[in-house]
């Protein structure tokens, strides 16, 4: 039978404080950071990989290989990297509008500040949002 676990702190955001979250593997460290912005120019392959590269060093996660990019006549850009510690996937839109979603998960803990201030810099960000879980 299956028992139910307070979600710790890290899983349960002021914005779903009572979140029934069950933490199936608790001796796992798991990090998750979701960041989207709003910009002024498109984003592109060469952008993507460079930010990725950047954000593999600026929070200490050793990379397994090049970025990944790739484009979407619908969607837009996206693009991914693999890091010993998980990785951190990329996604850019030029419509129906400037944006960009970052969604960065490892098993190692970094910074989240750290990934928000780059991306907000990075690329020239108008506005950022972001939650950690």
């Amino acid at each position: 039978m299956a028992r139910s676990l307070q979600p710790p702190d890290s899983l349960a955001g002021p914005e779903h404080p009572g979140d029934d979250v069950h933490d199936l593997a608790p001796e796992i460290c798991r990090q998750r950071l979701v960041v989207e912005g709003l910009c002024t120019e498109s984003i592109g392959a060469e952008s993507i990989s460079a930010f990725l590269t950047q954000l593999s060093k600026t929070i200490d996660m050793v990379a397994l290989n090049e970025p990944v990019t790739h484009s979407s006549p619908l969607y837009g850009w996206a693009g991914w990297i693999h890091w010993e510690t998980s990785g951190a996937h990329f996604y850019a839109w030029d419509v129906p509008r400037l944006f960009f979603s970052i969604d960065v998960y490892a098993c190692k803990p970094f910074n989240e500040a750290e990934v928000v201030e780059l991306a907000r810099e990075w690329f020239n960000a108008t506005n950022v949002v972001s939650r950690g879980f």
